[in-house]
């Protein structure tokens, strides 16, 4: 283990000052703010003295994965754990839009429960209604992607292709833009595309017609470009194909484009870590590109991330839990980020290969939080005590001769718990960023 550790997380101990000052210094700076309480009685009186003790219950900051196996695997109870798992330290989940799998049929999508079954693909009511059942957000990928076209589309021309999409966007619109608040526009632009495809991807601007045709049918929604390409080999300052292609959507009018999605999936063998880290691995490198796409001015989201395993050893499982802390450390640092998303939950569920072949596909990375037989790796263990424990707030203060009290604490949700001469209240308090957090409490 020793010796892939100090190949794994060597650019991250080079780094050692920059994590404990900057990034350690920015999350106090960009993740926390001040919450002002103003305690009276029914007359207008301040009250002196009051206890109020505040315990942080959620993040504004968005953490989660893709919820592509919800009701999805071998038996009841593997079931189970996985959406307790899933509910236990989540607050975002992305849910599966890709249109070849939601309507593989024309006119006949799969939006309900009971809809016929897709692997890695359950119908969109279904998770719509389990994250609203248990207070995480659902989140759209996506709207359109070239490389997951419906077969009976494929020969289409431009326009009757543009006319099937608009319909696509309008009847999602219509069926969950009050539910859904944010929505991937495309994905993945930059991949081969399919020559068999639509004429519409290769002759048309689809990213731009895309936005536009989003903010016809999502005004009120959060918008989102994603793609895999911010970290790659490909980045090249402000000439890197990404940034051009979000600088030509603002200089071509796009005003509604509200986060940049940037992937981060360490799709390398084993073999390369140590070449590969020396960019992905290293904090200062990360810094340089997020800091280039945050002269845009527009929220961040770390939306698809898998860090490998590459076995299921415990010394593996170690490195990969180190990796994942130090990288969420980073991007939770960072003032323009506002999610971070992992993929996959469970091992031997991910794409490009069979449940539980751990040779081939994605699955021979064992990038998972959770192994196959849905026990917890120790990168479970890990997101889920930086979010309920590392960054988390509980703080108790006394109200002044003014009737007034602070505290200083993470963005997110609040109980408070107010006792003034015996008497004890509860309330329920959002401490947000870039609002005025002041609450009149009556005693």
């Amino acid at each position: 283990m020793e010796d892939r550790r100090s190949i794994a997380l060597e650019h991250f101990d080079k780094h050692k000052n920059f994590m404990d000052t900057v990034v350690e210094s920015n999350i106090e700076r960009y993740r926390k703010g001040y919450a002002t309480l103003n305690i009276t009685d029914k007359n207008g009186t301040p009250i002196t003295g009051a206890t109020i003790k505040a315990t942080q219950k959620n993040h504004e900051f968005k953490y989660g994965a893709n919820i592509f196996m919800l009701d999805e695997l071998e038996t009841e109870k593997k079931n189970q754990i996985y959406k307790d798992s899933f509910k236990e330290i989540f607050n975002i989940a992305t849910i599966p839009f890709y249109w070849n799998d939601l309507e593989p049929e024309q006119g006949k999508p799969r939006y309900e429960k009971d809809s016929p079954k897709i692997y890695r693909r359950p119908a969109t009511d279904l998770c719509v209604d389990f994250c609203i059942e248990n207070n995480i957000e659902p989140k759209c990928h996506c709207l359109n992607y070239d490389n997951c076209v419906p077969k009976w589309l494929k020969e289409a021309d431009v326009a009757y292709h543009k006319k099937m999409l608009e319909k696509r966007f309008r009847e999602l619109s219509q069926r969950y833009a009050d539910v859904i608040p944010s929505w991937e526009v495309t994905n993945e632009t930059f991949n081969a595309y399919d020559q068999e495809q639509s004429k519409f991807y290769r002759e048309d601007d689809f990213v731009e017609w895309s936005f536009r045709m989003a903010d016809r049918y999502f005004p009120c929604n959060h918008l989102i470009i994603n793609d895999y390409s911010a970290f790659a080999h490909a980045y090249r300052e402000n000439r890197s194909e990404y940034y051009m292609q979000i600088e030509r959507l603002f200089t071509n009018g796009i005003s509604h484009l509200d986060s940049i999605g940037m992937q981060f999936h360490s799709f390398f063998d084993q073999s390369e870590e140590s070449q590969r880290g020396e960019k992905l691995y290293n904090p200062l490198y990360l810094y340089e590109v997020l800091d280039m796409y945050g002269r845009f001015n527009k929220k961040i989201q770390m939306t698809e991330i898998t860090i490998p395993a590459y076995s299921d050893s415990q010394d593996d499982e170690d490195v990969q839990a180190e990796l994942i802390e130090k990288l969420y450390t980073v991007f939770f640092s960072h003032p323009n980020m506002e999610a971070i998303i992992y993929w996959n939950l469970v091992d031997g569920y991910a794409a490009q290969a069979e449940p539980g072949d751990m040779t081939t596909g994605e699955n021979k990375f064992y990038g998972g939080l959770m192994n196959f037989d849905l026990s917890k790796k120790k990168a479970y263990y890990v997101i889920k005590d930086l979010f309920s424990k590392k960054w988390h707030t509980e703080s108790e203060c006394k109200s002044d001769k003014n009737g007034e009290a602070t505290f200083r604490g993470f963005y997110g949700e609040y109980d408070l718990e107010i006792e003034s001469n015996g008497q004890v209240i509860t309330k329920k308090f959002k401490l947000l960023e870039k609002k005025h957090n002041t609450l009149n409490i009556v005693i």
